[in-house]
């Protein structure tokens, strides 16, 4: 059997299907992630960068809010621009490393006007040239400011797709490349938010709340978690 057949054999489209329904009825009515809640009220590629930078190593409660003082005093490139690295500094603390990130950020503006005309490169390629902007933001971007099927892995989408034995893999790079082989197109930009939702409220990283967990104990045929790693749950 070859590997593309295994794995049809293993995670048929129905499987999928079904997988995704379940989450989005778990997670429904929930906060979505801060960039997506950011990106829900404007499209605009340029502040899903930024806001996807601010959040690196930060909190969605401190993201989201340090995000929007930044865009209430510069909400375009030339606004970002006029700003001293200082002021951005102020307005985005208290976020993790928040002076490189400022400094990333005012580097990022002055590339994007100098180099890109002004308009947000739309390719994993030329976003990861960009300072402080790895794989994980560049798709994110693509995702959320695009509306462009990339698989944005963060730590959850990590996580739980080893722990449920989609793929397996050591690092977020790497559960990208696999989840690009099993998983339909169409699931691609939905995943991330998906499994961010459902890792913060039952997926957790020490003691999953396993017994809320709808994908345990399920009849063969549907999907079920393999529990990868799980030595405590709730």
């Amino acid at each position: 059997m070859t590997l593309a057949a295994e794995t049809s054999t293993r995670f048929p489209s129905e499987y999928w299907e079904r997988l995704f329904s379940a989450l989005r009825n778990k997670i429904r009515g929930d906060r979505l992630p801060s960039v997506s809640e950011m990106a829900h009220h404007t499209r605009d590629p340029f502040r899903v960068l930024i806001s996807t930078m601010i959040s690196l190593r930060t909190k969605d409660e401190v993201t989201l809010p340090a995000s929007k003082r930044l865009f209430a005093v510069a909400d375009d490139l030339a606004g970002i621009i006029a700003l001293e690295e200082g002021e951005i500094e102020k307005l985005i603390y208290p976020a993790g490393f928040y002076r490189t990130k400022a400094r990333s950020i005012k580097k990022v503006a002055r590339i994007i006007a100098e180099q890109y005309g002004g308009r947000v490169p739309n390719s994993v390629g030329e976003l990861t040239t960009l300072p402080g902007v790895g794989r994980k933001t560049a798709n994110l971007v693509l995702n959320l400011g695009f509306g462009l099927p990339a698989i944005c892995v963060d730590t959850h989408v990590h996580r739980i797709s080893n722990r449920f034995g989609w793929v397996a893999t050591k690092t977020p790079d790497q559960t990208e490349l696999a989840l690009a082989a099993i998983l339909p197109q169409h699931h691609w930009i939905e995943i991330n938010e998906l499994l961010v939702g459902y890792g913060q409220k039952i997926c957790a990283p020490l003691s999953p709340r396993c017994s809320e967990c709808p994908f345990i104990g399920l009849d063969a045929g549907t999907p079920r978690c393999a529990r990868i790693g799980v030595d405590r749950s709730r």
